[in-house]
């Protein structure tokens, strides 16, 4: 699985949703449009409907519900994350991110077109809130 780079500030949702479909960005966010769903929409950050509807849609399952993160090695093979969790307002954003584990490695796949790496293992600085559990394909 490869990092899809986000090509909007608040595409994180999508790209997230590309990489755990094997899609590039602009496939997905026409997947998404679609079904009405837009990076623009600030509910694409605040809520799990756009997110979970763009799954189905790409043929991804996921789990029902979200489940507090715990620790690094409690996370399921296949996750979204929620990252950067802040409230705003008193309505919380956070920001979508992929957690892979193989045989071989874990790591988390970001988005975020800033970074140096879009592969990261630098667990520490990340502080996930809770995930969405990804059904293996």
């Amino acid at each position: 699985m490869t990092p899809i780079i986000q090509k909007e500030p608040t595409g994180c949702g999508i790209a997230a949703c590309a990489a755990l479909a094997g899609l590039d960005y602009d496939t997905a966010r026409t997947r998404a449009a679609a079904l009405g769903i837009h990076a623009a929409d600030r509910t694409l950050w605040s809520q799990t409907a756009h997110v979970r509807a763009l799954l189905t849609e790409l043929g991804i399952e996921a789990v029902a519900g979200e489940q507090p993160f715990t620790g690094w090695d409690a996370l399921p093979d296949r996750a979204l994350l929620a990252i950067k969790w802040r409230e705003i307002d008193g309505v919380p954003f956070w920001h979508w991110v992929v957690f892979v584990r193989t045989a071989f490695d874990a790591v988390v796949l970001d988005s975020k077109a800033a970074l140096k790496t879009n592969v990261r293992r630098d667990f520490g600085r990340m502080a996930p809130k809770w995930f969405i559990r990804i059904h293996p394909t």
